[in-house]
């Protein structure tokens, strides 16, 4: 495999941001693990991209179907009955579900609407994302529109705004807090 090809991946945006991340939760010695949906695997993909992840990267789960949902995220089919999309609650569901069972320090969670279609409200328009980071400590959580309906610009976006989320976290610049009753 030449260094050209292998510079291609993660797409740059993710890279700058996996290459931050990396050495912090290494020297921490802490972990992460991903509850994603329409990133399809992107997030962990990027995680998985620095050598040495294994030090910090605890698994994944692709939860891009109510199946999926069901089987590997405590869904059950009461409890979809009244579901309306992505939205940060659901995601911190998603991202809590993968804490208790991967038992990383953190969770990152992503759903949302990739596009080119969707629906007609605000987390069903091509471009919502719905994100969050759960810890034993809380959770953060983030919405973010990115103004386009290109699937794969946002599956970038998205797991762009994920890893971002997370780095900030991170950083202590975004602080995860007991959530609200």
């Amino acid at each position: 495999m030449s260094v050209a090809h292998t510079a291609i991946f993660p797409p740059a945006p993710l890279r700058a941001l996996v290459i931050k991340i990396a050495p912090i939760l290494t020297e921490r010695k802490q972990s992460v693990a991903v509850a994603e949906t329409t990133c399809g695997g992107l997030i962990s993909a990027a995680l998985l991209s620095v050598p040495g992840a294994s030090a910090y990267y605890k698994g994944g789960l692709t939860l891009y179907t109510l199946p999926s949902r069901i089987a590997y995220a405590g869904w059950t089919e009461e409890s979809v009955k009244g579901y309306s999309g992505p939205t940060p609650e659901v995601v911190v569901g998603l991202a809590k579900n993968a804490l208790t069972t991967l038992k990383p320090t953190y969770v990152i969670g992503e759903s949302g609407t990739a596009g080119p279609t969707g629906g007609t409200t605000r987390n069903r328009t091509p471009g919502y994302v719905a994100l969050a980071v759960v810890s034993e400590e809380g959770e953060v959580k983030r919405e973010v529109e990115t103004g386009t309906s290109e699937r794969d610009v946002n599956m970038i976006k998205f797991a762009e705004a994920a890893l971002q989320l997370f780095l900030e976290v991170l950083q202590g610049e975004a602080k995860i807090e007991k959530a609200s009753l």
